[in-house]
């Protein structure tokens, strides 16, 4: 890949599409390098979520080794459209929506950027209930009393106290956005070290407590709730999720390698920061869980509920405060940049970036995270899938433009111009993007109850198992053969 950069050469703040938010970012202000965008990465994986992730896969029936290369498995082929699609931020400086406007043209960018931002909005409402329930377990070390506070009846379904640890946690979010996209790269860079030495301390704590490792791992077979497994059958849809878990930063990257200083800054700083880290917080998860289930006599996948169960009140503050800055260091990188973003794009000149984080952060309330998270494995595994098809069907087209009919090659000033070449909607794109859909629908509709598989038949239901992948490919083709053949716009620069 070239390391050119390109800048804008045309004034185009009159534009309404042009914001201070969305301007391409000037060479002389690229200076986020491999170890930042390492960091960023590294800030996002280290988070309960990611330490949760291999319950599933051994809840399923898989044992410690086999969860162990489906998460890396999935995290190094997420990586391939994540390094593809950050090369167009670090060349031209700019944002996703900015992006999209180039593919899906500058009235179709709108959806598809809020189509992004939306699911952003669950996971923000997610990682926000997770945060403020980690200060909720730290407040009951000193206040044991705070666990028998006012019953906020079944409507809300949680206490008082619990409300007022969400909204404390949901305010420090809303601080950071007000302190803007530089607070987040300071952020993370100093909570990436710390957080790495946190999960190495649990593992420690683990090794010491059982008194080998080898004892650890074999005690997680023991973890599994099913023996006699095709492994085959639960590796391809949980390949799936495990690509789903981070198809939404694959297509909002931009977003932050606008800041790189080289394709090669952010090129190494992704590879090195995250499926090393995904592999090794999936393992502590895994190390960990394990050993609980020969202390404890049961297995603890929460770690939340972990530290709760300490005695020392310096270890739970220590421990807490570090799943609260991950949580943080998470939430704020990956669930809140795309969807302000995305609602910004609704009217650049009129809604900033941190109107749009401010939005995002009230949706997260409305929704009620906790009652999401009632049935985690449901919501979060059969969600993952479900939302990997979407992202699937808009990167394919992404990658498929960019690359294959453009050639890395775009009218930077046009992107700002309403009336331009990108004007509208574009219909190579939507086609293609409805078209990748359709061969899933029916296996979605199974899963969600709407059908039975048997009128829909087992080759889609199937066939939903590799959504992801169907949806992308089928986006890719079929975007290029209608913009190649059939002349549809966009046509190459």
């Amino acid at each position: 890949m070239k390391e050119e950069i390109v800048e804008l050469t045309e004034d185009v703040s009159s534009s309404p599409l042009y914001s201070e938010d969305f301007a391409p970012v000037p060479k002389a202000k690229r200076n986020w390098s491999v170890t930042n965008i390492a960091a960023i990465w590294i800030g996002m994986a280290v988070c309960i979520p990611t330490y949760m992730l291999s319950s599933s896969l051994i809840n399923q029936g898989m044992n410690w080794w086999q969860a162990m290369i489906t998460i890396t498995l999935g995290n190094i082929i997420v990586l391939i459209p994540m390094v593809l699609n950050a090369h167009v931020g670090t060349k031209y400086g700019i944002p996703l929506p900015v992006f999209l406007r180039l593919n899906f043209g500058i009235s179709g960018s709108v959806l598809a950027s809020l189509l992004r931002g939306l699911v952003a909005c669950g996971w923000f409402g997610i990682q926000t209930w997770i945060g403020g329930a980690a200060i909720y377990q730290l407040s009951l070390v000193f206040w044991p009393g705070l666990a028998n506070s006012l019953y906020l009846g079944d409507f809300m379904g949680i206490n008082f106290a619990q409300l007022v640890c969400f909204l404390i946690f949901w305010a420090m979010n809303i601080y950071i956005i007000y302190k803007g996209i530089d607070s987040i790269k300071i952020l993370e860079t100093w909570a990436a070290p710390f957080l790495l030495i946190i999960g190495a301390c649990m593992l420690g704590w683990a090794w010491i407590e059982v008194g080998s490792l080898g004892k650890i791992l074999d005690a997680s077979y023991l973890l599994s709730v099913q023996t006699d497994i095709d492994f085959w059958k639960i590796f391809w849809p949980n390949l799936t999720a495990m690509v789903g878990f981070w198809a939404t930063l694959s297509l909002n990257i931009p977003d932050f390698t606008r800041y790189a200083k080289s394709q090669k800054d952010q090129i190494l700083g992704q590879a090195l920061g995250l499926p090393t880290t995904m592999a090794f917080y999936s393992f502590i998860g895994i190390a960990v869980t394990s050993a609980t289930f020969i202390i404890y006599n049961e297995p603890i996948w929460d770690p939340v509920a972990l530290l709760g169960k300490f005695d020392t009140a310096f270890v739970v503050i220590l421990s807490m405060l570090g799943l609260t800055i991950a949580t943080l260091s998470t939430n704020i990188a990956a669930n809140v940049v795309a969807p302000a973003n995305g609602i910004a794009n609704i009217a650049p000149g009129k809604i900033s970036f941190k109107m749009g984080g401010y939005i995002t952060g009230v949706i997260g309330i409305l929704i009620f995270p906790w009652k999401l998270l009632a049935d985690p494995n449901g919501y979060i595994f059969t969600w993952l899938i479900a939302y990997s098809a979407l992202l699937g069907a808009i990167a394919g087209v992404m990658i498929s433009d960019y690359y294959l009919v453009r050639k890395t090659q775009l009218d930077l000033a046009a992107l700002f111009k309403p009336d331009g070449p990108y004007k509208g909607w574009n219909k190579a794109a939507w086609i293609a993007f409805v078209v990748s859909l359709m061969p899933v629908i029916p296996g979605f509709l199974v899963v969600i109850e709407l059908l039975d598989a048997e009128s829909v038949g087992q080759f889609f239901v199937d066939l939903y198992s590799y959504a992801w992948f169907v949806t992308f490919g089928i986006s890719l083709v079929a975007y290029y053969v209608w913009s190649k053949y059939f002349s549809m716009y966009p046509k190459k620069d």
